[in-house]
């Protein structure tokens, strides 16, 4: 079902213009409601979305946002982060790959929407030990209540910080992040939990507040 809305965003131009339009048209045929979220083309079905289609600096693509669900028979799935659980991209770097692959394309999309109409949701990995950097247990040290404070996070508010700690290379700056944290922490804040104050969907919130 189209929807003007996107008109805008699919006719401006850009660098992968035709290829975004020839991957609209191809969702369009599953019967998909378009709509337009956080200034991004997404296709849903019983307000659940399922699909998004936009456009990184080297390619397009399609984001099958439940896409560990499916089986990927053709092995041309990948993930948008070393972190990711449940997204998965089909990526396009022309319009003839995409008329080449739309079959394919089809059959993933189906499949996602034969999941949905099923009930089938993916499932969370089982959290790891997670491995804490040195300064970090140091704070857990010194600093009992920033202690508690951590572990009574749930586990993947917890493995977010960790990322995000754990990604600064030197020890100062691993250091700078934990301290600039600290309080958000204490206030039981996860790492992308809002705290704007202006999501009527506190601590959690998608985003979308701040494009109105």
């Amino acid at each position: 079902m189209k929807n003007e809305l996107l008109d805008d965003f699919f006719e401006k131009p850009s660098k992968w213009h035709d290829e975004l339009n020839e991957l609209r048209k191809i969702v369009l045929e599953t019967g998909l409601i378009e709509e337009l979220k956080w200034k991004q083309p997404c296709y849903t079905m019983d307000n659940t979305n399922l699909l998004m289609v936009s456009s990184f600096k080297d390619f397009a693509f399609v984001s099958f946002l439940n896409g560990s669900l499916l089986a990927d028979t053709e092995n041309i799935l990948v993930k948008p982060g070393e972190n990711s659980q449940f997204s998965r991209l089909m990526r396009f770097k022309n319009v003839e790959e995409i008329k080449k692959l739309k079959p394919t394309l089809l059959a993933y999309m189906y499949e996602m929407i034969e999941a949905h109409k099923a009930g089938i949701k993916p499932v969370a990995e089982k959290n790891k030990e997670l491995d804490f950097p040195e300064e970090l247990l140091l704070k857990f040290e010194k600093d009992k209540a920033f202690k508690a404070a951590f572990e009574a996070l749930t586990p993947g508010r917890q493995r977010a910080y960790n990322i995000y700690f754990t990604g600064a290379k030197q020890s100062k700056a691993r250091e700078s992040r934990i301290e600039n944290y600290i309080q958000r922490i204490m206030n039981g804040k996860g790492f992308n939990d809002c705290v704007c104050g202006m999501s009527k969907k506190m601590p959690g919130c998608d985003g979308s507040h701040k494009y109105l």
